[in-house]
């Protein structure tokens, strides 16, 4: 099925005619992207914790013995409060002290140097295209912000907007950890901040992801990466419409 960004739009404009959902269900849902969203996200990254684990430590504050790492449950309790940070944030333009904020619980009690902007160089394995050096990470971040400013002044559609943020956020690559998680967050904000659903990109969709985001840094082409958030967009959505009737 080919989506358009028509169509998200007279999906989420079905929802919004069902709202307010039921509390319960809603809470639920909530509950349950909380889990799904850290979970992946830090699969994504290289955590080996599994669902099950995730789920454990985030609902019954149990600890994953078996070689599990204290870095690897850090990531988890971490990780769901900068999704609750988000929520919380939502209803402002994104900043860039929100950037640095979520940077900074991402990592809370993992690194020391949180929400401060990397002094050395990086190299992003696999990727066909070069980061911001570090003496532009400054100026770029900058320029990120009033491209985000004049993208809403814009009214450039909401999920075209968050992709791109999202793309180039990691393209710049401000920080020496964290940029994935980050980027994942501050483009589901904008998509809150909006109205829309936040999305999940799946670790077992890893390659797909990372190539979109390759294609955006290297040729400056952000249709698959913007494809990519649609698609998670509409499921998000079918999915809370499904409960809502």
């Amino acid at each position: 099925m080919n989506l358009t960004l028509a169509m998200v739009t007279n999906l989420k404009e079905v929802l919004d005619h069902k709202r307010p959902m039921n509390s319960h269900t809603l809470h639920s849902l909530q509950k349950d992207y909380i889990l799904r969203c850290t979970y992946h996200s830090n699969a994504i990254e290289g955590n080996t914790l599994t669902l099950n684990e995730t789920k454990a430590i985030l609902e019954d504050g149990i600890t994953i013995g078996q070689g599990k790492s204290l870095k690897e449950h850090l990531e988890v309790i971490n990780h769901r409060d900068a999704i609750l940070y988000v929520e919380n944030t939502k209803n402002n333009q994104i900043t860039e002290r929100d950037i640095r904020n979520i940077h900074a619980i991402i990592l809370r009690g993992i690194d020391e140097d949180t929400g401060s902007y990397r002094g050395e160089e990086v190299l992003i394995q696999g990727a066909s295209h070069n980061v911001t050096p570090s003496y532009l990470i400054k100026e770029h971040m900058n320029d990120l912000m009033n491209w985000y400013e004049t993208s809403i002044a814009d009214s450039e559609h909401p999920i075209v907007r968050a992709a791109m943020l999202h793309s180039k956020f990691v393209n710049v690559h401000p920080f020496l950890d964290g940029n994935g998680r980050t980027g994942r967050l501050i483009m589901n904000l904008e998509l809150v901040r909006c109205g829309y659903l936040p999305v999940i990109a799946e670790v077992e969709s890893r390659q797909d992801y990372y190539k979109a985001l390759d294609v955006a840094g290297e040729k400056g082409d952000f249709s698959q990466i913007i494809d990519y958030i649609m698609e998670r967009e509409v499921r998000a959505l079918e999915m809370y419409l499904g409960y809502s009737s």
